[in-house]
């Protein structure tokens, strides 16, 4: 099994610090204090066996919670570690201009000599993703089947395609439905046809002097690309476009019939697209994790950490099937499942499967049924930076290393 461990990250404070120093992001040394401890925490991830350090992409969070990530944020941590593999999970594909995220990618793994993956995301968040977006008139979606949700996952899946043609070895010319290159589609007028002609790559220009074919340089460090990822995957639909892509899905989805379900459906469609993969090979799964002495001082850790950030944050965007409960069919019978602050407990999150809480025995039992269930190649430690003190999360990981990682490796 492969390790990763996933940032929100946030700016390192208490709920009560976030309230009086309101907005906390408006103060630098909280953010260098960030920023610290993510590279801290990387460092330590590294040698204790993890394969890679993740982040989301989210911004404009002046609450200090999920700050997300940009090539820069990436580019910092592994400038500042020797081995280790760092990148999003993911880039939020509708808020890109396919060029632009094409020409990021690409130098930041020639900058880095390879030592970055690409994640796939396609966006929930209207605060930000909204306003990134709307020139090309996509939003945000929670993945509920509407036209803006159609629409969100098209202008997704069109930026993907021209980042597969970016990372070809082949000019070629794009025309989608909300971006075409070159622009115009008749012909980009180019001064130095001339020069191109002679130096460029053959086809490029046409004999009036218009750029007639598309060729992205650089071109990634590892080929034909970096390994792909797709952020927190809940559908079958998604899971079975991942196969078909070659895509590592990161399951969301805890409990273990669902878990077990998705990476059948993708071994069976990866088949289909001629890749003969053993069962879990290729896909990931998302769980938190904290020891402790005993499982109440495991939960009190997990509570004061990212539970914390969905009790106050994240559960106002509704959960998903993921922590549906018997109880919770009259009162949500499809789609989301919005509940108050006050039903969002570590006993919940431990019932769905997606939380691991307790000593390191009864944490090896969780991994023991997980692996003997799927067998994923990826696990994904969401972690708990920023939520709680430096020492503990950096303790919780030596506990990882030396108990979990060093075991199913």
């Amino acid at each position: 099994m492969k390790f990763m461990y996933f940032f929100l990250p946030s700016l390192p404070a208490t709920m009560e610090e976030r309230r009086t120093l309101r907005p906390i992001a408006h103060h630098p040394e909280r953010w260098q204090r960030m920023i610290n401890e993510v590279t801290e925490i990387s460092q330590l991830c590294e040698d204790v066996g993890f394969d890679g350090v993740c982040f989301p992409e989210h911004h404009l969070h002046s609450e200090g919670i999920e700050m997300g990530s940009l090539p820069v944020l990436t580019q910092h941590v592994i400038h500042n570690t020797k081995h280790i593999k760092v990148g999003p999970i993911g880039y939020v594909l509708p808020g890109w201009n396919p060029l632009r995220l094409a020409l990021e990618i690409a130098w930041l793994d020639q900058l880095t000599k390879g030592r970055t993956f690409v994640g796939f995301a396609r966006g929930y968040q209207t605060r930000w993703l909204n306003q990134m977006a709307q020139k090309i008139h996509v939003g945000a979606t929670s993945s509920d089947k509407s036209e803006g949700d159609r629409i969100n996952r098209e202008a997704f899946e069109e930026v993907f395609r021209f980042l597969k043609l970016a990372w070809g070895d082949e000019p070629f010319r794009f025309k989608g439905k909300y971006y075409e290159y070159p622009f115009p589609q008749a012909g980009t007028p180019w001064p130095a046809h001339e020069w191109t002609r002679e130096y460029g790559f053959p086809g490029e220009v046409d004999e009036q002097g218009r750029i007639q074919m598309m060729n992205i340089v650089p071109k990634p460090y590892q080929r034909p690309h970096p390994t792909l990822f797709q952020a927190f995957s809940v559908s079958e639909e998604t899971i079975r476009w991942c196969a078909r892509e070659g895509i590592i899905p990161t399951i969301l989805l805890p409990q273990a019939p669902v878990v077990r379900k998705f990476v059948e459906a993708y071994q069976e469609e990866a088949r289909k697209a001629g890749r003969n993969l053993k069962l879990g090979e290729n896909t990931g799964v998302v769980h938190t994790v904290n020891f402790g002495d005993n499982k109440q001082h495991a939960r009190q850790m997990a509570n004061d950490g990212v539970l914390a950030a969905f009790r106050v944050f994240f559960h106002h965007f509704g959960f998903s099937e993921a922590w549906r409960e018997p109880a919770d069919e009259a009162r949500y019978p499809s789609g989301k499942v919005m509940l108050p602050a006050s039903e969002i407990t570590m006993e919940r999150f431990e019932r769905s499967g997606f939380s691991y809480t307790g000593t390191v025995d009864e944490v090896r039992r969780d991994f023991d049924a997980m692996v003997e269930n799927a067998h994923p190649e990826w696990f994904i430690w969401q972690g708990d930076q920023g939520l709680l003190p430096l020492d503990i999360v950096k303790a919780q990981i030596r506990t990882f290393g030396k108990e979990i990682v060093k075991r199913y490796k």
